[in-house]
């Protein structure tokens, strides 16, 4: 019996659409709602799109789980002060109000490398979620930190990140020089990792991209 009610945060993202998809498909979820800027052009009987400011959040439905997949990076964002607005304080809004929701678990899409202490202002401002995130009073969090991902980003019209892309040509003619946690990773695969731990998770996880490949 389908009981499951998740919130989805960056649906239009590589790995937020994955796991909006994911959770569309399972006959355990009973409702999905996505946030975001603007609207989908996905439509589900399941599904409910709310179209949000994130500076300024409305109460959020009722629900029991909660995924994060809101990211950027400061070159989209146009400043570190723009990024950190999406990666940092859009998420946590969201976490925060949907722990009023009565959500209990958490999923996180971070990255590689992230650390609060560390001196990469990227990595920073990852870590320092997680760290926040952990200090809220959730049952389970479970924290994905992939390497590069791969995925086809201008099918939802966004534009190629040049990073990922020499990430991925790199890791097809030497994949088996590099180690399992750095190398590039699908999205889906991402997405499936969190799937399958956050509605059963106690405590505090953390999964990097050689337990998540598939």
């Amino acid at each position: 019996m389908a009981d499951r009610v998740a919130i989805v945060a960056g649906a239009t993202g590589l790995v937020g659409r994955a796991i909006l998809q994911g959770l569309l498909d399972d006959p355990g979820v009973a409702a999905a709602h996505a946030l975001g800027r603007r609207a989908l052009s996905l439509k589900h009987p399941k599904l409910t799109v709310h179209v949000v400011d994130f500076k300024r959040l409305p109460a959020l439905p009722a629900a029991s789980e909660l995924y994060l997949a809101l990211g950027t990076t400061i070159g989209q964002a146009g400043s570190p002060a723009a990024f950190r607005a999406v990666d940092y304080d859009a998420n946590l809004a969201v976490a925060e109000a949907a722990g009023l929701a009565g959500v209990r678990r958490v999923g996180l899409v971070s990255a590689l490398g992230a650390d609060a202490r560390s001196r990469v202002f990227y990595s920073r401002v990852k870590g320092e979620l997680e760290q926040a995130l952990g200090r809220l009073p959730f049952e389970g969090l479970v924290i994905a930190r992939p390497s590069l991902l791969v995925g086809n980003r201008e099918d939802l019209g966004q534009p190629s990140r040049r990073g990922e892309e020499l990430g991925f040509a790199v890791g097809r003619l030497f994949g088996w020089l590099i180690p399992a946690n750095y190398k590039p990773i699908p999205a889906t695969d991402v997405a499936a990792a969190l799937l399958a731990a956050v509605p059963s998770a106690q405590g505090k996880q953390v999964l990097l991209s050689g337990a998540m490949r598939r």
